[in-house]
């Protein structure tokens, strides 16, 4: 059975690839996920981004019922939004928090997050490749 996974990108990180390059690297996101979906040819993968909080709530809604699991960079909200961590926790759907940079090596304030409780598992740290890691966390359930 082909698993369905939507990721979900929040503010700013449509900037991939150009925005403070040495915390988050020259690729951009479309390129990287372009290569998710060559390595992982048996298995749906959805991608959307937004800078907005509500949209990111409503893909949330709408995925969260339907899908094997959901791949959530929040960006900032992660750190800000308790709405976000409401949306995740009323969800059926798995979820993975990513962090394509070490937030634990950041400012103080983003080693907070309000989403994590409510989710599966954290990837922090490992640039682009927790994406990744986020989908083999699915594939081996």
């Amino acid at each position: 059975m082909t698993k369905k996974i939507q990721l979900i990108n929040g503010p700013n990180l449509n900037l991939l690839g150009v925005r403070e390059t040495d915390i988050y690297g020259t690729i951009p996101f479309e390129n990287y996920f372009n290569d998710l979906l060559k390595k992982y040819p048996d298995m749906e993968l959805h991608y959307f981004q937004s800078n907005i909080e509500g949209e990111i709530i409503n893909k949330l809604h709408e995925t969260g019922f339907s899908f094997d699991g959901i791949i959530l960079n929040a960006g900032a909200y992660t750190h800000t939004s308790v709405a976000i961590a409401d949306a995740v926790k009323s969800i059926k759907t798995p979820v993975v928090e990513v962090h394509i940079s070490n937030i634990y090596q950041r400012e103080e304030y983003r080693h907070r997050s309000f989403l994590s409780p409510a989710c599966k598992g954290i990837i922090v740290g490992f640039g682009l490749d927790s994406y990744r890691l986020a989908v083999e966390s699915f594939l081996n359930k």
